[in-house]
């Protein structure tokens, strides 16, 4: 499993104006740590310190250990609020993990065997990229596999097709909501192209 850590400083001047100072004058991202059993935390970071762990996918759905001034804790990702145009993180939310206090995550979905429906002449659209997960801290999957070796022209691919890890949950499922996660379908020029040789 890959280490992943984060160091943070503690911020007592809070507000839109303070964050928008922070990220001005010290490249600093602000961000809350909340969950667990103590109170919410606000934190800033540095920014090309967020930038560089989050150059690595697995940093979105894996623990990371985030060291507060010298206090550590193991921590993930919430929520990321980011630059419209720009796309650098202007504002973190991290929740707190308990070890066998069961999470919620969003993990990212890795599409395999897809060159099988291509060859027969489909075309696969990914309806989603990540699943919001719910298990303990232990359990927590780097990512969720979608076989599209099997599919057909016409299938979809629903979360429960797939196989959930060991001790995970598809937070969707538990709530009756099978949502589709890829289909495939035939090409759409197809039907143009007959007609013009008809003609």
């Amino acid at each position: 499993m890959n280490e992943f850590t984060l160091n943070a400083e503690l911020r007592s001047d809070l507000g839109k104006g303070a964050s928008r100072r922070l990220r001005r004058l010290a490249s600093l991202v602000p961000a809350v740590v909340y969950g667990g059993e103590k109170a919410p935390e606000s934190i800033s970071m540095l920014a090309k310190e967020v930038a560089k762990l989050l150059e690595n996918d697995a940093a979105y759905s894996h623990i990371i250990e985030l060291n507060v001034g010298g206090s550590k804790q193991n921590v993930i990702i919430k929520a990321l609020q980011r630059h419209p145009a720009k796309g650098h993180v202007l504002h973190a939310d991290f929740v707190r993990v308990v070890a066998g206090q069961k999470l919620t995550a969003i993990v990212p979905v890795h599409f395999v065997g897809e060159a099988a429906p291509i060859k027969k002449g489909g075309e696969i659209s990914h309806v989603t990229a990540e699943i919001e997960v719910t298990c303990l801290p232990k359990d927590l999957p780097e990512f969720i596999e979608v076989d599209l070796a099997n599919a057909e022209i016409g299938d979809i691919i629903h979360l429960s097709d797939l196989k959930a890890p060991k001790g995970v949950e598809f937070v969707a499922l538990v709530h009756g909501d099978d949502k589709a996660v890829a289909n495939v379908h035939a090409p759409r020029v197809a039907p143009e192209a007959e007609e013009g040789a008809a003609e």
